[in-house]
Parts: C-alpha cells; structure tokens; sequence
C-alpha cells in the first residue's frame, strides 16, 4: 500500500512519514519513505522546479512506489505534491493498490514559522520563484483518506491516526 503524504514545505510531512516509518518496523512491519527532498538528490537530481519538472517528479515517484509495493512494501511518500490533478496520477499509478491520500494540515503561517530550511523567507525576497504556498498555489485535498494537523500536536499524536490505519490495513489478507 502507499500512503501518500501531501502538504506544504514545512507542515511536518518528513517527519510524521519517518515517525510512521519506525512505528511500522517496531510491528514487524517493512516499509520504506519516498521523501521529496531525497528523491531531489538522487532520481530526480536532474529535475527543476518547473511545472514540467514538478510533474516529472511526481510521476517518478508514483511509478517507484508502486514498485516498491510489489515486493510487499509499505510505502510512504512524502511530497508537497500542490495539484489535485498530480495527486490523483499518482493514485492512477498505483493501480489497484491501496492508496491513502494524507493531507498533513498545517496553517501556512505555522510553516512560515517553522521555515527549518529558510526556503520561505527566500520566497518572500523573491529569491525563490513559483514556491508553493507563496508564489504558486497549493490545492488542498477535498477528501484526503486521512487528514493530519501538526499545529500544535505532538509528532507522535500527528503520526498516529496513520500508523493505526497502516496496521489495519497490512494486517488484512490481500
């Protein structure tokens, strides 16, 4: 299965995705995070931030979680992922594989104050183009499987909701 984690830079998708990680090995349970600044480095290094390039990296990211749920993985992917239109190409990706779209809903001024990369006050300088949520829109899931706050929740208290639902999920037969 894949559990789809999408939101703006800063909501605490990394970190809820690598809570959710070490949650599932501690059930005996393999699993593996698609993190979209990981994927930046490597399979998608070669990749802008152009729309085309934004598409691009979404579409590599689909096609290897699927993948990687075929050797009985759960896959955890954490991408900001702004558009309806890339979010529901990746739940087509995935084929007849459960897909969990996971909204992680923070308040941008929440993510403004985090800002753990300074990537928000280099957009507001003008310095960053097309940076969601300031410059570039972000669509917010209508009907998300799960939708997770991290306002002022603790990152275990984020994770949970998805945990519980992962386990479910991995321990019905196929």
């Amino acid at each position: 299965m894949i559990a789809w984690l999408t939101g703006l830079s800063g909501s605490g998708k990394s970190t809820i995705a690598d809570a959710v990680d070490r949650a599932l090995a501690a059930e005996k349970r393999h699993s593996m995070v698609l993190d979209g600044d990981n994927l930046r480095l490597g399979l998608s290094r070669d990749l802008g931030f152009s729309a085309r390039d934004r598409n691009e990296n979404i579409r590599r990211a689909a096609e290897v979680a699927r993948l990687m749920t075929e050797t009985g993985l759960i896959v955890i992917v954490s991408l900001i992922s702004p558009f309806v239109a890339e979010r529901a190409a990746a739940r087509r990706a995935a084929g007849d594989i459960p897909f969990l779209e996971v909204f992680v809903d923070t308040p941008l001024a929440v993510c403004e104050a985090r800002d753990p990369k300074g990537l928000y006050e280099k957009a507001r300088a003008g310095s960053i183009p097309d940076f969601t949520g300031i410059s570039s829109p972000y669509e917010a899931p209508q009907a998300p499987e799960l939708r997770i706050t991290t306002r002022v929740e603790t990152v275990a208290e984020s994770a949970q909701p998805l945990i519980v639902e992962l386990l479910r999920l991995s321990a019905m037969p196929a």
